[in-house]
């Protein structure tokens, strides 16, 4: 068992993560209006980068690069406030690589980019395995589990993919596999994805997550930059690798746990909304309370979660059912179903909120009512409003998904 123990540390040991985080995040906006998409608070009080980062943490990964671009700084500080909790001295270091320059004088032009303007820091460490991971996804993953499966098959990249319904696949890169589940083909957003075998209707979609063995991820990295290209893993380098190197998919989930099988590309406003509001569910998919894999963030130094009771025959009764309430909110004589409050929000007296995520520090002013909808940060709903009642007076006004959810971004005023 000991013998077991320490190869596993040594696998570990010998892989360098690299996290995409420089997304715009355009298909979420507003809520990326001043801040990148792996920096977008999720479940109350997490940023959506926390759970990649936690999943590294849990699997025993602790050489790990982020690769911010757009509208860093919140994401910057959540690194910095949230994840400086590794030991140097011992090797070990959660930090991020900005775009630097050292080839060129451009930005990071695709995910494959950013990870070759950074083949000065690849290349200082003596690993041999690179994880790249995206870090906008949710979902919990054992990175030792895949990193094993790559060295058992002497892959030269291995890819993370889960099943999805084919219709659905459409959207994404599929891989087409044979009965070894050795990649034969990549093909991004096919309009007839080709399915699992002994499946016909389901296929292989890409989770964005990779191992690649060093020495190829270098070969490849250099070839793609002397070419015209977008230099996207999915839409360049995968395809480019099928048929001359060893690549090969890994099976994502297939556990006991109901979330094993959990990943969300929470890409737009309605995706995002919907992902929240299964935690809010009474027997969600998604688990946060699991203590054997305990999802990592900063939440700062709020008081306790507070309702305070009144008058219930009046109406001014501080409750809330079905939700997440975290610290530092205070229901003060007002009603909360089915919603997710983060930190610092307050719910005044008579006010009703349905269906709704409210972030840091909102208040709902007395008998407002809020309904399937989302409020950024430190936005005050005035006495008396109404907002996701009349759809066409909320467009006027803010922003709404095709869904119907109604977004309102970090520093609007709305007057009563």
């Amino acid at each position: 068992m000991l013998y077991k123990l320490c190869v596993k540390e040594r696998i570990l040991y010998n892989t360098l993560a690299f996290i995409l985080a420089g997304g715009a995040g355009e298909r979420l906006y507003p809520l990326t209006k001043d801040r990148a998409k792996p920096a977008v608070p999720f479940g109350g009080k997490y940023r959506i980068i926390d759970f990649t980062l936690s999943n590294c943490i849990n699997s025993g990964i602790r050489k790990i690069f982020v690769l911010p671009q757009y509208k860093s700084h919140s994401l910057l500080s959540h690194i910095r406030d949230a994840w400086s909790i590794l030991t140097p001295e011992l090797g070990e270091f959660i930090t991020h690589l900005s775009p630097q320059m050292r080839l060129g004088e451009e930005w990071y032009k695709g995910t494959a980019d950013a990870v070759y303007q950074n083949l000065y820091h690849l290349e200082q460490f003596d690993v041999d395995n690179i994880l790249i991971l995206s870090g906008d996804h949710v979902y919990k993953m054992d990175y030792g589990r895949f990193i094993r499966y790559h060295l058992q098959k002497g892959a030269d990249l291995t890819i993370s993919a889960i099943e999805f319904d084919i219709e659905e696949a459409k959207r994404f890169g599929v891989l087409q596999v044979d009965k070894e589940d050795r990649v034969v083909n990549f093909l991004e957003k096919p309009e007839s994805p080709p399915p699992v075998p002994g499946k016909p209707n389901v296929a292989f979609v890409s989770m964005g997550i990779y191992v690649f063995r060093k020495e190829v991820l270098i070969q490849v990295l250099m070839e793609d930059a002397a070419k015209e290209s977008s230099h996207d893993f999915g839409k360049d380098i995968i395809p480019s690798m099928v048929g001359r190197f060893k690549v090969y998919a890994y099976r994502f989930g297939h556990g006991t746990k109901k979330d094993s099988n959990y990943w969300r590309d929470i890409g737009t406003i309605d995706a995002y909304y919907m992902a929240n509001m299964d935690l809010a569910s009474v027997s969600p998919i998604f688990n946060l309370y699991d203590k054997k894999w305990p999802i990592r963030t900063y939440e700062g130094q709020y008081p306790p979660a507070k309702t305070v009771f009144a008058d219930e025959d009046k109406g001014r009764a501080g409750k809330a059912l079905d939700s997440i309430i975290c610290s530092g909110v205070i229901i003060s004589g007002g009603r909360v179903e089915r919603s997710i409050l983060s930190p610092g929000v307050r719910v005044n007296s008579y006010a009703e909120v349905q269906d709704s995520i409210l972030f840091h520090n909102v208040n709902i002013g007395m008998r407002a009512k809020v309904r399937r909808a989302i409020i950024d940060k430190d936005v005050r709903v005035p006495e008396g409003e109404r907002i996701g009642y009349d759809l066409e007076k909320d467009r006027k006004r803010f922003y709404v998904s095709e869904g119907g959810i109604v977004v309102i971004p970090k520093g609007t005023i709305i007057k009563g």
